[in-house]
């Protein structure tokens, strides 16, 4: 088992591990500490099946079933990730920065993506190390998210800032919108710290993140914003070209991620999985 990492300051390429084999003790704590150091691990040329997926998504934790968007029929734990050649000129799932679901009160760890029937070009996606970003941070801002809460909303499944229902979506997705219990606010920390490697990280975005503790939303919208463009700076972040057979696993606690939508006219299928985190503290 070896480790390549793919760029400066997030991401590794795990080389010599077969997910189709059974998964030792000895592989599964590789596998975390790897998680740990690099945040985001890829592997290549595996060949999985919804119930080896599964399995591999519980050497991190129990599998967790995300609310508002609709399972894979084939099975409840995984959703299937998916935009058709016809659909063109539309949002995607994730198609903005964001870690997944930080609205909810025990957001996901983080998730397992597989890719099945990927495009010839683009449909790449990135990831922000928010360890660095909050290291790296102006004392301004710094002095400013230490210690004060962030307030987080599934607006975009909620009734209050759901989307405008003239935006074309995937139809190949289903996402639940109109959802008054999306509009509930949750208080968390806007900088957590990881219950395993004891890091800090920034974790503030701008899909979920409405605003900051003890601010109304004009007065923390500055300043969100300068976190945002600090938190996704090109050298806080890697890019994952996908092939089939290749499967990306990333910690949600401290990364955010970014799916590009530049494949219009080609099909890609990916599933995913998650797995369960805690109140962020």
């Amino acid at each position: 088992m070896q480790l390549a990492p793919v760029a400066g300051h997030i991401g590794a390429e795990v080389l010599g591990i077969d997910l189709t084999q059974d998964i030792s003790e000895a592989t599964a704590t590789f596998l975390r500490q790897a998680l740990d150091d690099h945040l985001v691990l890829f592997l290549r040329d595996q060949s999985l099946d919804l119930p080896t997926l599964k399995r591999a998504t519980t050497v991190f934790g129990p599998l967790l079933r995300v609310p508002y968007v609709k399972p894979s029929p084939e099975d409840a734990d995984v959703i299937a990730v998916l935009k058709e050649a016809d659909e063109v000129r539309i949002g995607v799932f994730g198609g903005d920065w964001h870690s997944d679901f930080s609205f909810l009160e025990a957001p996901p760890g983080g998730s397992l993506l597989y890719g099945e029937d990927i495009p010839t070009y683009g449909g790449d996606t990135l990831w922000s190390n928010q360890i660095l970003a909050y290291e790296t941070l102006p004392d301004d801002l710094r002095s400013i998210v230490d210690g004060r809460g962030a307030i987080h909303t599934g607006g975009p499944y909620g009734t209050q800032n759901a989307p405008d229902a003239t935006v074309a979506t995937s139809r190949s997705i289903g996402i639940s919108r109109g959802n008054s219990d999306a509009d509930r606010e949750v208080l968390h920390p806007a900088v957590r710290q990881h219950p395993t490697s004891g890091r800090r990280a920034l974790f503030v975005n701008p899909i979920y993140t409405r605003r900051l503790e003890g601010m109304s939303e004009s007065e923390s919208r500055p300043i969100l914003e300068r976190l945002y463009a600090h938190a996704t700076r090109p050298e806080l972040t890697c890019r994952f070209r996908w092939t089939p057979g290749s499967l990306a696993i990333w910690d949600n606690r401290s990364t955010m991620h970014y799916a590009i939508n530049d494949y219009d006219g080609q099909r890609r299928l990916l599933y995913r999985t998650t797995f369960a985190g805690e109140r962020p503290v």
